[in-house]
């Protein structure tokens, strides 16, 4: 399949700087690069990169494309999907600065098993497979702090498989604001992304008429407001209690 990517290269970065800045003073604490900037292997590393710039909207990994790397969201906020019967779209997670796009497909698989559309203008870093396997060969602090990351990411996907399987519509609906909120936190008393319905119904594992359906009793029981796209959960705590039968509160 032919690689046909949508993103634009921008160039390629020198003196180990991220978007004119250097990777030792960049705010993405946890960003796994930034984590090993005191390696001289990382650094070198790093000075390799690409950096690229999508728009609202844009696709930058193809579902089904050749894995050729890993993207690191600099920042912006994006939706990773796989598609499923019938075309449907699945939303498998949500991702923000500092995190990692298409490690699933590295090292493991010759095609990417996800998409990833930018849901607001979104800079990211781009380190080609070749790049990382010299790295991940020299380096062992690195190559076990992905490991760690691969673990705790193989733990949120079975969480999520467990939930899906044991929640009732209206507790995945309201475990997806919880995770949402979590994740990208409260602005101005609304979750801090903007979502259509149809994309709460495509993380939840329903359908866009359940979707509208329960958001309508939620704010008549006053435990959500809002305010088009933007949803608020003045009460996090009795949305909790809603689904604390699960004991799934994992972080964003």
């Amino acid at each position: 399949m032919e690689n046909t990517t949508l993103y634009r290269p921008i160039k390629k970065t020198a003196k180990y700087s991220i978007a004119g800045k250097d990777c030792n003073s960049c705010e993405n604490i946890n960003c796994l690069i930034n984590k090993n900037m005191a390696s001289s292997a990382v650094r070198i590393f790093v000075d390799k990169k690409t950096e690229i710039q999508c728009k609202k909207g844009q696709q930058f990994v193809i579902e089904g494309a050749p894995v050729n790397g890993l993207f690191f969201i600099l920042h912006g906020k994006v939706k990773v999907y796989r598609t499923g019967i019938n075309g449907r779209e699945q939303i498998v997670r949500f991702a923000k600065a500092g995190e990692i796009i298409g490690h699933r497909g590295f090292g493991t698989e010759e095609y990417y098993s996800i998409g990833a559309i930018a849901l607001e203008n979104t800079s990211l870093c781009y380190f080609s497979k070749e790049l990382l396997q010299q790295v991940l060969k020299s380096d062992p602090s690195f190559t076990y702090d992905l490991m760690l990351f691969y673990a705790n990411e193989l733990n949120k996907s079975e969480a999520k498989v467990k939930s899906i399987s044991q929640m009732t519509v209206r507790e995945r609906v309201i475990d997806t604001l919880l995770y949402l909120h979590r994740k990208f936190g409260n602005v101005n008393g609304y979750i801090d992304l903007a979502l259509s319905r149809r994309e709460y119904a495509d993380y939840a594992g329903t359908t866009e008429e359940q979707v509208i359906r329960i958001f309508s009793i939620l704010k008549k029981e006053k435990l959500i407001t809002a305010n088009g796209k933007r949803i608020g959960c003045p009460n996090i705590e009795l949305l909790k209690k809603e689904i604390s039968d699960h004991n799934f509160f994992l972080d964003g």
